[in-house]
């Protein structure tokens, strides 16, 4: 899945926060900065985790602040881990 996630995400810890929570899932992907303030977020795995995952996105860190966020299939796997760019 791809979630694009707008709001105040960035400078507030969002990709570790991503980061963290993917991991726990199990799944594989990353997460990056886009350059009109959104973060783009890619994970690949097991459906129940994907639905974990985006339930979590839509909350995010403490200082985060969501307001939409818009999902898509991905169409490759990942590399191993989960980055962060």
């Amino acid at each position: 899945m791809v979630w694009r996630v707008r709001g105040r995400v960035q400078g507030v810890g969002y990709r570790a926060f991503c980061q963290r929570q993917a991991l726990g899932l199990g799944l594989k992907g990353w997460a990056r900065n886009l350059p009109d303030g959104s973060v783009e977020v890619v994970a690949w795995g097991m459906s129940p985790a994907l639905v974990a995952l985006e339930e979590r996105l839509r909350t995010g860190p403490r200082h985060a602040h969501v307001d939409a966020i818009e999902a898509s299939m991905w169409r490759h796997e990942p590399a191993d881990g989960f980055a962060v760019s």
